[in-house]
């Protein structure tokens, strides 16, 4: 006979609220490699357009950074990178041991870091576009 499971707070997706730091920097991690990967295939594509000639590969990248969405989209992928580096670093410390009394701050300060570099890089990336 099977038994029946009570599923509780699986279902309840007021949890969200009772996340702790550490919960949301693994979902931001996970996240942020997806989008990496997800970027990957991208890259790729446009550089494929390589292969069928100097003038194809020139065209498609002209045309892409005279979009705005691009550029915008250039930034998020900065916003992206910088945190999967920084949190990445976190977590190399603390799996050497250092900073396990500090994981909470590191996470807050990781955020803080991608938000400067990040708002700091807009003019660069979107400069001759607006």
């Amino acid at each position: 006979m099977s038994q029946s499971y009570d599923r509780g707070t699986v279902e309840d997706f007021g949890r969200w609220r009772s996340f702790t730091a550490g919960m949301w920097a693994w979902l931001f991690h996970k996240f942020t490699g997806w989008v990496l990967i997800g970027y990957l295939f991208t890259h790729i594509a446009v550089l494929s357009t390589a292969l069928t000639g100097e003038a194809a590969y020139n065209d498609t990248i002209v045309g892409l950074e005279s979009l705005a969405i691009v550029r915008l989209l250039e930034v998020g992928l900065l916003a992206v990178a910088v945190f999967h580096i920084l949190n990445g670093v976190r977590l190399l410390f603390i799996d050497l041991g250092t900073g396990l009394e500090a994981q909470e701050e590191s996470f807050y300060a990781s955020l803080v870091i991608t938000g400067a570099i990040t708002i700091a890089s807009v003019p660069t990336f979107v400069s001759g576009v607006f």
